[in-house]
């Protein structure tokens, strides 16, 4: 008998055990936190991903449930140094280690290449999928070489002059000051 599992609503101990495999292609507009990121989700733009259970060896040499998860975007995000679109490949390939409570975790997290975390009875993989979308964005996303030129520089040709077209609001006053001392 084989058992049909939800991504919103996984039950990972049984997925491990199963050593089942859920793989599917998102629209964007399913994460609505990467939508926030991005320059200008289109509808047509996917997030792939497969998550395969199985079971795993700790660094403590202890076995527990694991999911390996791999996923596939191409973002618009805004290129820092053009403000322009620039479309960002982005690919995620981890295994998370499920183990019985937070203490555990904690503890094996930090010998641990893998990320740990605690099993719960329902586990949103969909979430786990934008958090690491969320997670692989670059800091500053930008083009190799911009289609536009980029001006690098504050000021413009016409700076000093607007600068001296200007008006003084304390000229008046120094100016009165001048006059006083003259007199």
């Amino acid at each position: 008998m084989s058992k049909t599992f939800n991504a919103q609503r996984l039950d990972v101990a049984a997925f491990a055990d199963a050593r089942a495999v859920l793989s599917g292609t998102d629209t964007l507009q399913k994460y609505e936190r990467l939508a926030h990121e991005l320059q200008a989700p289109a509808p047509d733009l996917t997030v792939g991903w497969r998550a395969a259970g199985g079971p795993r060896k700790a660094s403590s040499g202890s076995v527990y449930p694991s999911i390996h998860l791999q996923i596939e975007a191409a973002l618009p995000l805004t290129c820092q140094r053009c403000m322009g679109e620039v479309i960002t490949e982005v690919e995620v390939d981890r295994h998370f280690l499920f183990v019985p409570d937070e203490a555990t975790a904690a503890a094996l997290d930090d010998m641990s290449d893998d990320d740990v975390l605690a099993i719960a009875p329902d586990f949103n993989l969909a979430a786990l999928i934008e958090d690491e979308l969320l997670m692989a964005l670059p800091l500053v996303p930008r083009h190799d070489a911009c289609p536009v030129a980029v001006r690098l520089e504050t000021q413009s040709d016409d700076f000093d002059g607007a600068q001296a077209a200007k008006r003084q609001p304390f000229a008046a006053l120094a100016a009165l000051r001048t006059e006083k001392k003259s007199d």
